[in-house]
């Protein structure tokens, strides 16, 4: 018999997250990426409405929105504390992250859990932590390495150049469901004030 961790329900080693702005929503194509994280397959589509009171995001299984397939949203309206569950489609949470404020002051950190993991993720430089704080510089690297209680890897997401945002998830950890790591991806971007 062995000690391996269970696997994810929906394990992807690498996708791509792309980010396309319009004037009241941003949109987010999710897609299953090669090792050179060329997209070969779309996986989700999101929105997210600027401005919104309580923030929801949910993912589609195409551009259609014929089918909600799983998402995030915050468990109370005003407190920033009290973090976001992560549902699958039927509504069922799989997931959990919240932003932690007081270690947030010099290097965004975040607190995340899933089905047989936790851990906390941070921006990989307290520097360019500090440089997208008090400077309007947009062209700055976002990179985030989640990691658990023993300091082993969970993913990490990584902001590229582009037009628009676009984000390279790598996952070496089994454990980590795909929908879990792609919604604190998006949610990287659509919540966190650079």
């Amino acid at each position: 018999m062995t000690d391996q961790p269970p696997s994810a329900q929906i394990y992807l080693p690498t996708f791509v997250v792309k980010q396309k702005l319009t004037m009241m929503v941003n949109r987010y194509e999710i897609s299953e990426a090669d090792q050179a994280f060329n997209p070969v397959r779309l996986m989700a589509l999101a929105e997210q409405k600027r401005m919104a009171f309580k923030e929801q995001v949910t993912f589609f299984s195409d551009a259609g929105k014929s089918r909600p397939v799983f998402g995030f949203k915050a468990r109370a309206v005003m407190d920033l504390g009290s973090g976001y569950d992560i549902t699958d489609e039927a509504g069922h949470q799989i997931g959990f992250f919240r932003k932690d404020f007081g270690a947030s002051l010099l290097r965004s950190t975040f607190h995340i859990e899933g089905p047989g993991f936790s851990g906390t993720g941070q921006e990989r430089s307290q520097l360019v932590g500090l440089l997208r704080r008090f400077t309007d510089l947009s062209f700055l690297p976002v990179h985030f390495d989640f990691v658990d209680a023993h300091g082993q890897p969970l993913f990490s997401v990584e902001r590229k150049m582009s037009i628009g945002d676009r984000y390279n998830v790598t996952v070496p950890d089994r454990r980590v469901d795909f929908r879990v790591a792609a919604a604190v991806a998006v949610a990287l971007d659509a919540l966190m004030a650079r």
